[in-house]
């Protein structure tokens, strides 16, 4: 009954009083149809191993009906394939006033993390273009041809530093139908999109396939070398440039998407392992704590509710029931963002469990040395 009791509260506060993060309502409108004058813009794209991704997302970038004017770069982080090779042909077909250059990041420099190194290397070629605004976007991913346009407008007319999408993930496997959405569900939950847009509040958050960035602000914060080892560079991102006192904003992609699959539970587990014990500062501690309180908010309401045949306790199953409402009305909105049937938000607590796995294996990860694995690298720093 307690338990129940418990984690009733939390929702109670999660759902009212949490910064409505799980309404999903911070999206971006289509842009004005005048500006004025259009700012310059330089979107640098970190690449590793990318060929059968890269083509159609620098075509993607190249297509932009962003009326002043774009530079695209290509950072290419060592790759074995042909992403030069993808990025090259691209080029050559590029209309006038849309260059797409290849630039070749140096060999990793101990300290930083692979992705932040090439954007590090996108950045230093793109000062001879002298942007205003950098677009930091990931390999795998396409924009329609409003986007940038709408980032910009954004980004001018709210006077913000750093503009920010979560980007459409798949949805269409068995494991993406059940750990997508819950994946933007908890990171909704973590970084508060309301809170993160609020000048007042301290939070901050960043999506990293999606970042329209004003270099001044990057310069006057430190530049990439500030958060050189982060992980999580994103929200790392988005701190560094809160921190200085610029307005940020983050909000859902309606016109940005992955190609990225994920076919299986390992492609999944990947991702996050890769990132969870860092989110919890490296401690075990707070890992255990991690973990019990995801079984406390996730798995005891159905448990109290399923389980009422073995404790006949009417009142811990009424607990557990309205929280297990509560649960799946404030996971209705993600769930129907990515038109899944509604139904599914009762399916939450699955999500959870195999989330707290995840985590706790990520500590595994790190025990072994095998911490925040990406792409043949393994970053294990500790602050």
């Amino acid at each position: 009954m307690w338990a129940a009791a418990t984690s009733l509260a939390a929702w109670v506060y999660l759902y009212f009083f949490h910064g409505g993060f799980w309404r999903g309502d911070q999206r971006l409108g289509d842009g004005p149809a005048e500006l004025g004058a259009w700012p310059r813009v330089t979107a640098v794209v970190p690449a590793r191993d990318e060929e059968a991704t890269i083509g159609r997302c620098l075509a993607a970038l190249v297509a932009q009906d962003y009326a002043g004017p774009l530079t695209v770069i290509l950072a290419d982080d060592s790759s074995s394939d042909g992403t030069a090779a993808e990025a090259a042909r691209v080029a050559a077909a590029a209309p006038p006033g849309r260059p797409v250059e290849t630039v070749t990041a140096p060999p990793l420099e101990p300290g930083w993390t692979g992705k932040l190194w090439a954007l590090n290397a996108g950045l230093d070629a793109a000062a001879t273009a002298a942007p205003d605004y950098l677009w930091f976007t990931d390999a795998d991913i396409i924009h329609e041809p409003e986007v940038l346009t709408s980032l910009v407008a954004k980004a001018e007319e709210d006077n913000r530093a750093l503009v920010s999408l979560m980007v459409r993930l798949n949805c269409e496997t068995f494991w993406e139908r059940l750990l997508i959405p819950a994946f933007v569900f908890f990171f909704q939950k973590l970084y508060p999109f309301p809170r993160v847009n609020d000048p007042g509040s301290e939070v901050a958050g960043a999506a990293g396939g999606c970042v329209l960035l004003r270099r001044a602000a990057l310069a006057s914060a430190g530049g990439l070398a500030a958060i050189r080892s982060e992980i999580i560079d994103d929200c790392a991102l988005a701190r560094l440039i809160k921190g200085a006192r610029h307005a940020i904003w983050l909000g859902l992609a309606d016109h940005s998407r992955s190609l990225r699959r994920y076919e299986g539970l390992a492609d999944i587990w990947s991702m996050v392992a890769r990132t969870a014990f860092t989110q919890l500062n490296h401690s075990y501690l707070a890992v255990l704590g991690a973990v019990l309180g995801m079984v406390l908010v996730y798995l005891v309401p159905p448990a109290a509710v399923l389980g009422f045949v073995f404790h006949q306790n009417l009142l811990a199953d009424g607990l557990g029931a309205v929280a297990w409402l509560l649960m799946a009305a404030a996971y209705l909105p993600t769930i129907r963002d990515f038109a899944r049937p509604p139904l599914e938000a009762v399916a939450l607590p699955i999500a959870a469990f195999f989330y707290g796995a995840m985590t706790a294996g990520s500590a595994l990860d790190h025990l072994r040395g095998k911490g925040g694995r990406w792409k043949q690298r393994s970053y294990d720093f500790r602050s």
